[in-house]
């Protein structure tokens, strides 16, 4: 009797800690605290990319982020963290390849742009993830830097020539080997579709994938700063609302060879609402 009275509470205990730890997802407005050395900065999720928020939520109600590290830490363009493989990770490891072993779907919104304070997710490079599918805890702060209005527009260009350039590119290595082969075969019909059909995929992501500035983003990129070219690349997913100053602090740490501070920066973050 007594081993059942035993086995009863542990039943009710686990089940009153799992009620007592766990979070409701899909909830709006969620707002999450960044704990550093440096003080605490609050950020607040955007409602527009639910599914980012609440793998930041369910994560940070796990401890999931507790005592990893910003472990790539560049002044004057953004700090990064959530790579699992940074908690208690030696001097000089390199880091960025963490992760909880799965990634999330890109959640682009035109109105979700680089100024600075935005918190977005990290990925892998285009050629190996065309999809752009954001990590599934890396994350990094955007500081960048203050444009003039006559600068910001030629950056515009000089994004969108390399967006271009880089999508031409891409859509070519796809079809290089079949049109070869269409070409020495002499299917000259087939050829000329399928070079349509590549003019037809380039013009459709270039038409996706160009920057074009709204007036609320050049105020913001001419006042406070950010990263004008990774917009519609990166998934911005919340803002800095508490703090701003602490992500500079961050941001001047001296590093190493990989962008790595020299001192551990660790986190802790936590729910607020």
């Amino acid at each position: 009797m007594n081993k059942l009275i035993t086995l009863s509470l542990i039943i009710l205990l686990a089940a009153a800690y799992s009620c007592k730890t766990s979070v409701k997802l899909g909830k709006k407005d969620r707002i999450v605290q960044i704990d550093t050395e440096y003080g605490a900065v609050k950020i607040k999720l955007y409602d527009e990319t639910p599914a980012h928020r609440d793998n930041f939520i369910k994560l940070a109600d796990k401890g999931f982020f507790d005592g990893t590290l910003f472990h790539r830490v560049i002044d004057g363009f953004m700090v990064q963290g959530g790579d699992p493989d940074s908690k208690g990770a030696k001097p000089g490891m390199m880091l960025g390849e963490g992760g909880p072993g799965y990634d999330i779907p890109a959640e682009f919104h035109p109105n979700l742009f680089h100024k600075k304070g935005v918190i977005a997710a990290a990925r892998e490079g285009d050629n190996a993830n065309p999809k752009r599918e954001s990590s599934g805890s890396q994350f990094y702060i955007a500081q960048g830097k203050v444009y003039e209005p006559e600068a910001l527009e030629a950056l515009v260009v000089s994004i969108n020539k390399k967006r271009a350039n880089a999508i031409f590119e891409n859509q070519r290595a796809q079809y290089k080997e079949e049109l070869t082969r269409l070409q020495k075969d002499g299917e000259f019909d087939k050829f000329n579709i399928k070079m349509e059909e590549m003019k037809h995929n380039i013009d459709s992501i270039s038409k996706m994938q160009t920057l074009v500035l709204t007036d609320t983003m050049k105020e913001a990129y001419s006042t406070v700063g950010g990263i004008p070219h990774l917009d519609q690349a990166y998934t911005v997913f919340g803002e800095v609302i508490e703090g701003l100053d602490i992500i500079d602090k961050i941001a001047a740490e001296e590093t190493d060879e990989n962008d790595r501070p020299l001192k551990d920066m660790k986190m802790k973050i936590t729910i607020v609402q």
